[in-house]
This record gives structure tokens, sequence and C-alpha cells, in this order.
């Protein structure tokens, strides 16, 4: 006779339109090969959606939303994400509002038994192109043959840095006013560095030394060009050029529209950008603009997954392709994957993680490797794809420091009464 209760043989996804959300917990991990917050919304029937705080940001930007979250029905996806869009903005702001989103795709897909695509509108394709992001090396030769290994493992399309970090120690190089090229939080026009003809010369002979280690045939874009004015990134694209390089990204900050337009009209290969900006409203004057040849979003700063969708959408309808960045879990991998696969323009997406050998340890129920061959298949399984959260990997790699160490999922009942009147008229 079977004793088990009689609970247990109800379907936990047979009510979704009595769905209520009843709680959100977080756990922050390091070194992926930022810091992130992976967060969990629980429900009322027992089943729960998973989504991710944007690497560098604060898990404060989730936690603050979760007294807005209680009771709501998360399949209600668009009503709920209209209620607490005013609390993101561009960069790591978005990152609460984001994370939920991706949640709440989990949940939804979950409680009808599709996957999230499903709820974007359906697939454009059955696997998603990988773009392999590589960190520097001095030398260019050496950086070639790094990224020739990629090529062996099966990517099919690189991504390296080109700029004024590599030219550190070379005499000449760099024109820049004292303390400027240490800083961080100066916006491009305003630190007054200059790359020279000598650094550009360098740069060169650097991409040159990669290209002939690893040809043609395999695309290869280029970011962290540092913090030059728009004058110098002219030059050193120009320069650049003859290398077919996939994109310049990032050259510049993406708010400064004129100056990106001034850009593209200046060289002859793409430039891509848009990483940090918040919403489709944002995205809107670079391509009214014509100021950009690739739209870069990172789904977790963006909107989330149909903002995203959105998006791609919007730049389409101006000739324009979506590449999209992501430097996070395997949670927000996936969420990029459900939105690339959904989203007509996609091009390809970035996986920061290749060699963390853990990596894609941090999730279960779901077959892996999850990149076969340079390409992300798309999960068919519920919501985002897999099961759960691997407690003892992700405990491994939990961040530990002061003020970071939520713990494991621990409870967050300080935040179920944080209140204020969120209308944005009288």
């Amino acid at each position: 006779m079977d004793d088990r209760p009689l609970e247990s043989n109800v379907s936990a996804y047979s009510r979704p339109t009595d769905l209520q959300i009843t709680d959100l917990r977080i756990v922050n991990l390091r070194a992926l090969p930022f810091d992130v917050a992976i967060l969990r919304i629980d429900t009322n029937q027992g089943i729960s959606g998973y989504g991710e705080v944007r690497d560098g940001a604060s898990p404060t930007y989730a936690l603050l939303l979760k007294s807005r979250l209680l009771g709501e029905n998360p399949c209600n996806i668009d009503k709920i994400f209209r209620m607490i869009k005013q609390f993101g903005f561009h960069g790591r702001q978005g990152g609460g509002v984001c994370g939920i989103e991706m949640a709440l795709f989990d949940l939804a897909g979950k409680a009808y038994g599709v996957p999230a695509y499903q709820l974007a509108g359906g697939k454009f394709r059955d696997k998603v192109l990988i773009y392999c992001d590589t960190d520097s090396t001095p030398d260019g030769a050496a950086m070639g043959v790094r990224l020739k290994g990629r090529m062996d493992a099966g990517f099919k399309f690189l991504k390296m840095d080109i700029g004024i970090g590599l030219l550190e120690g070379i005499k000449g190089a760099v024109s820049a006013p004292p303390g400027m090229s240490e800083s961080r939080n100066i916006m491009h026009p305003f630190t007054g560095i200059q790359v020279t003809d000598i650094g550009v010369e360098y740069l060169v002979e650097y991409v040159r030394q990669v290209r002939e280690v690893i040809g043609y045939e395999i695309p290869l874009a280029a970011d962290h060009f540092g913090h030059i004015n728009v004058e110098s990134c002219i030059r050193l694209g120009q320069a650049l050029d003859q290398f077919s390089l996939a994109w310049y990204e990032d050259m510049i900050p993406w708010q400064l529209t004129d100056q990106w337009l001034r850009l593209k009209n200046s060289v002859l290969t793409p430039v891509c950008t848009g990483e940090d900006i918040y919403l489709k409203e944002g995205f809107i004057p670079l391509l009214e603009a014509k100021a950009v040849s690739v739209i870069h979003p990172d789904l977790a700063t963006s909107g989330g997954i149909m903002e995203t969708k959105k998006i791609g959408d919007l730049a389409a309808d101006h000739g324009v392709p979506m590449a999209m960045h992501m430097a996070g879990s395997p949670v927000s991998f996936l969420a990029n994957i459900h939105c690339a696969a959904a989203t007509e323009n996609f091009y390809v997406l970035e996986n920061h993680s290749v060699d963390l050998p853990w990596w894609e340890d941090l999730i279960d129920g779901i077959e892996k490797p999850l990149i076969v061959d340079g390409y992300a298949p798309v999960p068919e399984a519920p919501g985002l794809g897999f099961g759960e959260l691997n407690e003892e990997v992700v405990r491994e790699h939990m961040d530990r420091r002061p003020g970071r160490d939520a713990g494991y999922l621990e409870p967050t009942d300080a935040w179920d009464s944080e209140w204020s009147l969120d209308h944005l008229w009288s």
C-alpha cells in the first residue's frame, strides 16, 4: 500500500492560475569570473524559479523588490515587470529587475510545462552560436596561440581585448594627464588620454601576430580599448580596419550618440555597444541615428528575456543585428539562450567562463556540456531548462566576504514589509 501523503500524487504544476509568490531568497557567488547573486522565487505550489543579479551588482537591487512580489501570480510576467521596472536603471542597477524577470519566466514555464522561449513567441533556431571571450596576453603571438586553442575546442567566434592595457611600459605609446591612465571612473571624453602613433603601430603589430596564428576564417571581435577619446578611437580603428575584425566594442560610452555616429562613419569595421543599456528606450537614439552596426545588450541589465527580445526586434527594424553580452552563471546563460532562440536577428552570445571547469556544475537537471562544438543547444525542458542548483558546488563557490555572505538561500524576512508609495503619478 502506498502510504505517501495524498498531495504527493497531485501535480504541483496543475494550477497556474492559483500560483502565488511566497518568498525570494539569494545566494552570492564569487569568480564567475565576476561576482553574481543567484535568486530563487518560491510559490504556494512548491515550484520555484531561478534568476540572476548581474555580475558586479548588489543583490539589494533584487531584495528591495521582494515585498512588491509577494502574493503576485508569477505567470503574469508582463504585469509584474511593468510594476517593478521603475526600480531598475542602466548598468548594474538593472540587475534586480532583470534577475526577477528571468525567475518569472522560469516559474511560468514550469507552471505550464513549456520552455521559456515558447513564452517569448517560439524559436528561430535550435542552437545558439557562442563567442568565447579571452583575456589579454601581452605577446601577440602567444595571444594567437591561446585563441587557436579556443578554435581547437570548437569555438567558431572569438573576442579579445585590444587597448591601452597592452601599452603599459611602451615608451611614448600613450599620452595622458597625471593619474588618468589608472582611472576607471572618468568617462572617456574627460580623461585627456590619447594613443600616439607609436601606440597605434604597436597594437597593429599585435593584432597582425594574432591573425597570423588564427587566420581569417573565424570572426574575431575586439573590446576594452581604454578610456580614450573618440579621436584616438578613430585613429586606432582606422589602423585596425585591415584585419576585418567582427566589431569594435564599447570604444566610447553608449550615451554619446553623436560620437558613436562620428566613429561609425569613420571606420570600416562594425561598431558595437549596449551592455549597460536598460530597456529598449535606451537603444532608440543609437538606432534612429544609425550610429551602431551591432547592438550588444546584456540581458541581466537590459530588462530580461522579453524586453531583450523587444530590443532585438527594434534593432531588426533598423537593419541591425543583435549580439548578446553575458558574464554570469549558467542561470543567466540559459535565460540568454532562450531569448537568443526567440529573436530573429540574434547574432552570437558571449560566454566569459570557459576556463572555469566547475561553471556548468552549478546547476543540475540538464544535459551537459552546455556548449557543444561552439553552440549551445536550446533546452526543451520547462522554464529555463534545468532542475535545481547543485548545492554542493554552489556552497563551494559562495561569497563569504563580510557584507556579502548571505548564506545558501537563507530566509530574507527582513525584506517582506519594505514599502513605499510607488505610483509615478498623483
